[in-house]
């Protein structure tokens, strides 16, 4: 018997053993960060490998991290050094260079950010808070979430990056067609026809490729923290629907509670995740659209597409990536705030079904003992059994009343969304931003006047 015992317990450890010592590859959290046919995240690994952003693997991490020094750094630097110019004004040369600073800035910014998300949580889906919310939600905000991954990329990230690149690419072909292309650290002596003309064109190819991988990375942070708002935004109306059930009991009320709970605590991360992005893109997009708007109306240069045709797709590109998340923020905040007025509506509805219940109570009870008023006829025990029962109604009634109102009460406190170190992204805080703005901009006009 002990020999038997030993030996099934020693199968049972082994059994355990075994089940510990799963092979990577089969193990169920890699499994869910690998692409399958029923990931909803498919098309988002397919753009990252694309855009040479994918740390899935250490090959896979250092030829992220040589594509980004590569494209961030190196080629606009050389291409920089390479465009010179002879008949053409200098002008056209130092506005260029000019708008390599802020979108070089803005890459490193989103690069940074993106590598420590992946660092810290382990993948797209814990980034997007899919791996536990999603087994909490409805089918019907699951299904919607699909929907909503695969449009926010034709959406928000093609409608921007495709016109800009057109604007771009039109923008290189005035520009290389009026410049002189040579090698830096090279003197013109090594240089002929055939050697210029190929040159221009390798010139010409890593300058759209290094737009175009500066440009992905940053929206893509964008469209991220734009994703994940909108991912909240459908598990706010998720727990909307939770109000229009007819349920006063204490239960429903802590349903509710811990499931706005639960989004709380997720939009809570996301603000500490993304306020060091959201303040650094801020500061690199004021600076860099002040100071371009100095330089340009200090400058003495005619202003056509072939000078400033940078500088405005540059432009183009920060705005439309800063005002989509700030957009999205906005969105969000307000889908939270909305919450207390709907859970108000709900406490009402609530009251006034419970008051009409009791009152039709009393009025059934005031009939049944009319219709036995003779002495011989009154039901003494069942009098008193009815009292006890309107009397327990009416305690619980004002039980569940009191836990709604608390309910109101809490939602109303912490009805904020998307927050930077307390202060919530909603449309007070874009006007605030707005009018700062403005207020820079004609601090600068009014000083470039008075110096011209």
């Amino acid at each position: 018997m002990e020999t038997n015992a030993a030996s099934a317990s020693d199968a049972e450890h082994g059994g355990d053993h075994q089940t510990a010592r799963v092979p990577l590859l089969l193990s169920r959290a890699y499994a869910r960060c690998k692409s399958t046919m029923n990931d909803e995240l498919k098309s988002f690994r397919v753009c990252l490998k694309c855009c040479l952003l994918d740390h899935s693997s250490l090959h896979s991490i250092v030829l992220s991290f040589s594509a980004f020094f590569l494209f961030t750094f190196i080629v606009p630097l050389a291409t920089s050094l390479s465009i010179i110019t002879n008949t053409t004004p200098s002008s056209v040369v130092s506005f260029h260079r000019l708008a390599q600073l802020p979108t070089s800035g803005l890459a490193t910014i989103a690069f940074i950010i993106f590598t420590a998300f992946i660092r810290r949580h382990g993948g797209l889906r814990r980034l997007l808070f899919l791996d536990d919310g999603m087994q909490r939600d409805t089918s019907l905000v699951r299904r919607r979430y699909a929907i909503e991954i695969n449009r926010t990329f034709r959406r928000h990230l093609a409608l921007i990056l495709l016109p800009s690149f057109s604007l771009e690419l039109a923008h290189k072909i005035v520009l290389f067609s009026s410049v002189h292309v040579r090698m830096p650290f090279f003197t013109d002596a090594l240089h002929n026809i055939n050697y210029d003309v190929s040159w221009r064109a390798v010139v010409f190819l890593l300058v759209l490729a290094s737009w175009i991988y500066r440009t992905t990375v940053f929206l893509l942070v964008c469209v991220l923290f734009r994703l994940t708002c909108e991912l909240q935004i459908l598990r706010f109306e998720g727990l909307y629907e939770m109000f229009k059930v007819d349920r006063s009991e204490v239960e429903w009320a802590e349903v509710i509670f811990k499931e706005h709970g639960r989004i709380k605590m997720q939009l809570l991360e996301t603000s500490h995740r993304y306020r060091a992005f959201l303040i650094a893109c801020m500061v690199a997009i004021t600076v860099s659209q002040l100071g371009t708007l100095i330089l340009v109306l200090s400058s003495k240069a005619p202003k056509d597409f072939c000078n400033t045709g940078d500088l405005l797709v540059c432009s183009v590109v920060q705005l439309s990536g800063f005002v989509m998340c700030l957009f999205g923020a906005a969105r969000i905040t307000h889908r939270a705030q909305r919450v207390v007025s709907i859970a108000s509506k709900w406490h009402i509805r609530m009251s006034c079904l419970s008051k009409c219940k009791h009152v039709s109570d009393s009025t059934e009870e005031d009939g049944y003992t009319s219709d036995y008023d003779h002495p011989a006829y009154q039901p003494a025990q069942h009098g008193s059994k009815a009292s006890n029962n309107m009397q327990l109604s009416s305690m619980e009634e004002t039980a569940a009343s009191s836990i709604r109102q608390a309910l109101v009460t809490y939602l109303h406190y912490n009805s904020g969304g998307i927050t930077i170190f307390g202060f919530a992204l909603d449309r007070g805080l874009l006007h605030t931003l707005f009018a700062f703005e403005m207020t820079l901009v004609l601090w600068i006009l009014s000083k470039v006047v008075v110096l011209s």
